[in-house]
């Protein structure tokens, strides 16, 4: 797990950034202060991004970045989708384990 905090948390809080100009400080927070799952370094999880990047061009049907761009179409998908969409409710192994 990593720590994770919004932009209107305590902790993230800019006093110059909210400052009305008066006497009175702010008194709200709108942001999370909590932690969430830790994915790693960018270099631990490089590989795998670049495999999904290729797999996702072999799906648009493109060989190469510049046909990918003219190919591919962004849709907009919850977070909730996106959950779904993946490995949820279960442990996964850890690969490395069974390597011999």
């Amino acid at each position: 797990m990593k720590e994770y905090w919004g932009e209107g948390s305590n902790r993230a809080r800019n006093w110059q950034r909210y400052d009305m100009g008066g006497q009175s400080k702010l008194s709200f927070e709108e942001g999370v202060d909590s932690y969430v799952p830790y994915a790693g370094a960018l270099k631990d999880n490089l590989s795998q991004s670049l495999s999904k990047v290729r797999s996702t061009m072999c799906n648009c049907g493109a060989t190469s970045i510049p046909e990918f761009q003219k190919k591919a179409k962004l849709t907009l998908v919850s977070a909730t989708s996106i959950v779904e969409g993946g490995a949820h409710d279960v442990l996964l192994k850890d690969k490395q384990q069974f390597k011999g």
